[in-house]
């Protein structure tokens, strides 16, 4: 078992009512090796001034977090296969609508990796789909959610 820990901070600020719901929803991810993330609501959610449009929102970070565990994957068993990954670019979107119990849900998401091989020994683009099918399988956020997930190989 491993157990992970994540601290979410938000203070009011002074000119803030609060129970008038003008509020700033901008706040910030600490993390245990010290990296702090500022967050916030996502505007299309939350509407301009009380969100902030910079700042990273839980379904961006949502999203973020199952491309990035299906990449530590796919890296991993490409090189156990002794396969050369020169870099790997995902353009992951996810589609947040009404779920079948009708609330709302981050109901499918969609990795869009792109991954350039270097050197002599390169995989074949069935070696790739299977490499690709085997990290979704590992990967421990996909995992962890209802959330469709697909997988759209670019070449």
């Amino acid at each position: 078992m491993s157990e992970y820990s994540a601290i979410v901070k938000w203070h009011k600020q002074k000119d803030e009512i609060f129970y008038d719901n003008k509020y700033s929803r901008g706040h910030l991810w600490v993390f245990d090796g010290g990296e702090v993330i500022q967050a916030s609501s996502s505007p299309q959610v939350v509407p301009l001034p009380y969100s902030v449009e910079a700042n990273v929102d839980p379904e961006e970070a949502f999203i973020a977090s199952l491309s990035s565990c299906h990449m530590l994957f796919f890296l991993s068993f490409a090189a156990n296969k002794k396969f050369v990954v020169e870099s790997y670019i995902d353009e992951a979107t996810g589609i947040m609508q009404l779920n079948q119990s009708k609330k709302m849900a981050m109901t499918e998401v969609t990795l869009k990796p792109k991954v350039i091989f270097k050197g002599e020994k390169k995989p074949t683009y069935e070696q790739i789909k299977k490499i690709h099918h085997n990290a979704h399988k590992q990967c421990f956020i996909a995992n962890s959610v209802k959330t469709s997930i697909k997988i759209k190989i670019l070449k």
